[in-house]
């Protein structure tokens, strides 16, 4: 595992059996056949509905300091860059520290207000990590989804941390957590029940 200066921390939200989005992703549904408007309100409702029963859980979002996305949590433009587009977070969006996209076309870095920039990486994601690592300084780093780029990480063994948000619903197909990685080994690390999600840390052993 890669416990050189801070820890590379995974954080994602999925369903019971496992679903981090539904299929058929579009612009005006980012989370696709999600059950319910595709916007993911039930995925995610611990954090908007239930935000201060989860606050220890929200706050650990943003203690990193430095952050990885994949270009599909960015946002919705696909292929070439033909428009202009800034993250799916307004003007000023909630990291406010470098965040690293994962895409295959170049773009130019794009600073937000708030202390945010997006940093655009081609060369895959290993390079994404050393600029992260660069980036924080010591600091952790956060891998904030989606599931496709955390699978790809889990699979080349560069995650120290994993910590799931479980909602206590199934969509029974999309983009699932785990596609693709070998068998990991895992040490429970926390886990505490809240109304509307189960939050679990889990320690990458291998």
């Amino acid at each position: 595992m890669t416990t050189r200066n801070g820890k590379v921390i995974a954080d994602q939200t999925v369903s019971a059996d496992g679903y981090s989005a539904g299929l058929n992703q579009t612009e005006e549904r980012p989370f696709g056949d999600d059950g319910g408007d595709g916007g993911g309100r039930g995925l995610h409702a611990w954090m908007f509905d239930h935000a201060e029963e989860n606050q220890a859980e929200l706050d650990q979002l943003t203690d990193a300091s430095a952050v990885i996305m994949g270009r599909n949590m960015f946002g919705p433009v696909r292929g070439a860059w033909d428009r202009q587009w800034n993250g799916w977070w307004g003007d000023d969006p909630p990291f406010h520290k470098p965040v690293f996209v994962l895409t295959h076309h170049a773009r130019e870095p794009q600073p937000m207000e708030g202390g945010t920039t997006f940093h655009f990486v081609t060369d895959g994601i290993e390079s994404a990590l050393t600029r992260a690592r660069a980036a924080a300084d010591g600091g952790d780093i956060l891998i904030h989804g989606g599931a496709t780029t955390i699978n790809q990480y889990l699979a080349a063994g560069l995650v120290d941390e994993l910590r799931l948000h479980l909602v206590p619903f199934t969509l029974g197909t999309g983009v699932r957590l785990f596609d693709g990685v070998p068998s990991l080994k895992l040490e429970q690390v926390t886990a505490r029940a809240a109304s509307s999600v189960l939050h679990v840390t889990y320690r990458v052993l291998s």
